[in-house]
């Protein structure tokens, strides 16, 4: 492609609002334009990057011996509304009524939609197991979308679907998927980590996420400083470390008068340093089925809110409002204690530990000293906390270290969730009707472009791997001199019949405007053909990720710049890992 009759607009600055690298960049570099609040058009380049993306997994998820299929992004509500998710997705449905007044919605994920094509064709365990997949755009109504492509109202996303004789094969399938999905972002070039995580509106009992390392990222992961552990923060466990030997005796419980202090950090400012964070118990009230519940936890510690909901088996959690929160313990917002609660309590499995413990003393502007779990209050213990940084590993008890990710990929064991609902069922080989195990494996294909893009830019731009990058190469001659543009236009060509992709710059723009543009596009190399080099008959080559150049012989450069991408596109990084 020539660069003067290319779409490539890039500009000088972003809009205010673009604060991600990858915002920033892509925006700058001609890639994406914004057109609503989370939609974004691509542009050639974006789409570029995009296809190679979708070529990548497409090769992935055909070699694991998924089949693809394609099914509307616009769908009846029927379905949802029988297995449940048109009243608990919640707001992020967009929902809609076509002019017979027939509800509809535009697809999410497809579950629903995938189990009843299997139930309709599928009908011998002969014909199992099976793996279908799509690449196809999907709809989510956030109610704060951000960071460009990270977090859109419209994207594209791989789902693919499982169906299994049995929990065996199931498990065997997400195994599959798992290796196909290491294969994927390895090829991509992506650092990576796999960790534990929430199924959440998925439903299943098994779920992993390969997250993307990154600065910017959404998500905290925590792993292991000495062992394969790794877990989003949602679901991390820590190991609960020993109870000090010589505990100290219990006091007894003192109220003390603290007008209005709630918080924990202004409670122990106003104690003048006599207790510290961790010898507070922090009382959070959620309501759940109508009714009150408090979570109790140190006072230095987080509620793990996807924890806590685990632990109570409960799918309607939330903070309970002042007014409930004043109605359940008779005090305002900061004196919840679990002392003559009478709602029900839950305690994180850290609090025995805590003795002579201050909390609130459900009075307003009171809190109460020395309170001790066991003798003052009682309750069923659970993991409910946020796990951070130093942590103990729950595995080997080694450091946890923490990091932010960008969520890419999701893979779930879904068992008979939506096979039942739906009564998708198949013929064993006894003859019986058994519902189908099933699986699901989602990938974020166009936020796969700018994590990419998190990981791989300098202060100039963009530094694509040679995988995704819209061009390979970025030919780009200097000078006026018709001996110049007659060597590069053979280069460009004979490039081009070895299937090499290759943008030539041949603008007439300074060197310094073409070289900037380069290193802000992220092209793998670049190659410039000058009048004083071609005395020589060399030209010069250089990497994006390296800051020098070197010259080597015109009459060699298509062979060396060929040899070079084959071994990037045949060795995956390093650097990635699971």
């Amino acid at each position: 492609m020539r660069f003067s009759r290319a779409l490539i607009p890039t500009v000088k600055e972003a809009p205010k609002d673009a604060i991600t690298p990858s915002h920033i960049l892509l925006l700058r570099g001609g890639f994406i334009r914004p057109v609503g609040a989370g939609l974004y058009e691509l542009l050639p380049l974006g789409v570029r990057v995009l296809r190679k993306i979708e070529a990548i997994v497409r090769r992935e998820m055909d070699r694991s011996g998924a089949q693809e299929v394609l099914l509307p992004a616009l769908l009846p509500a029927e379905y949802f509304k029988l297995s449940g998710r048109w009243e608990t997705f919640g707001d992020t449905l967009l929902r809609l009524k076509d002019r017979k007044g027939g509800d509809y919605h535009l697809g999410p994920t497809h579950e629903e939609i995938i189990t009843d094509l299997v139930r309709r064709e599928v009908r011998s365990y002969r014909q199992l197991p099976l793996n279908l997949y799509q690449i196809q755009t999907k709809f989510r109504d956030e109610a704060r979308p951000r960071a460009g492509l990270l977090r859109c109202r419209e994207f594209s996303m791989k789902d693919a679907y499982s169906f299994d004789l049995d929990e065996a094969g199931a498990e065997a399938s997400y195994e599959q998927m798992r290796e196909a999905y290491q294969r994927i972002f390895d090829a991509i070039g992506l650092e990576y980590r796999i960790v534990a995580a929430d199924s959440g509106a998925m439903g299943g009992s098994k779920s992993a996420e390969f997250q993307i390392l990154a600065q910017h990222g959404e998500d905290q992961i925590v792993a292991c400083t000495a062992c394969d552990y790794a877990a989003n923060v949602e679901v991390a466990s820590a190991a609960l470390k020993e109870a000090p030997k010589a505990a100290p005796a219990l006091a007894e419980v003192e109220k003390i008068h603290t007008p209005g202090v709630g918080g924990i950090d202004d409670v122990v400012r106003h104690l003048k340093g006599e207790i510290r964070a961790e010898q507070m118990l922090k009382c959070i009230v959620y309501m759940t089925q109508g009714q009150p519940l408090m979570a109790v936890v140190r006072g230095d510690r987080e509620v793990s809110e996807i924890k806590l909901a685990a632990a109570l088996g409960a799918s309607d959690l939330r903070l309970a409002s002042p007014a409930e929160v004043q109605a359940a313990t008779g005090a305002a917002l900061g004196f919840a204690g679990p002392v003559g609660f009478q709602g029900r309590i839950l305690v994180d499995r850290e609090v025995p530990q805590v003795s002579n413990a201050v909390t609130g003393a459900n009075e307003s502007d009171h809190h109460l000293r020395n309170v001790n779990f066991g003798r003052d209050f009682e309750a069923p213990l659970a993991d409910i906390r946020t796990v951070g940084e130093g942590d103990a590993c729950p595995r080997c008890a080694a450091p946890l270290s923490t990091y932010r990710a960008i969520e890419g990929g999701h893979i779930f064991v879904l068992g008979t969730h939506y096979s039942e609902r739906m009564g998708a069922t198949y013929l064993s080989d006894k003859g019986e009707e058994r519902p189908f195990v099933m699986g699901c494996y989602g990938i974020g294909i166009s936020r796969m472009i700018a994590a990419a893009v998190e990981q791989h830019h300098d202060e100039a731009g963009l530094a694509w791997p040679m995988s995704i990058a819209p061009y390979q190469v970025i030919l780009t001659p200097l000078g006026k001199e018709a001996e110049v543009h007659r060597e590069a236009t053979a280069i460009y060509e004979a490039l081009r019949a070895r299937q090499v992709e290759v943008l030539f710059d041949e603008r007439d723009e300074r060197p310094g405007v073409k070289f900037k543009d380069a290193d802000l596009l992220g092209i793998p190399l670049r190659l410039v053909v000058g009048a004083k080099s071609l005395q020589n008959r060399m030209v010069e080559l250089k990497e994006r990720q390296h800051s020098e150049s070197r010259l080597i012989s015109i009459d060699r450069c298509v062979e060396e710049i060929c040899a070079y991408i084959a071994e990037k596109l045949n060795s995956p990084s390093e650097s990635a890992k699971g």
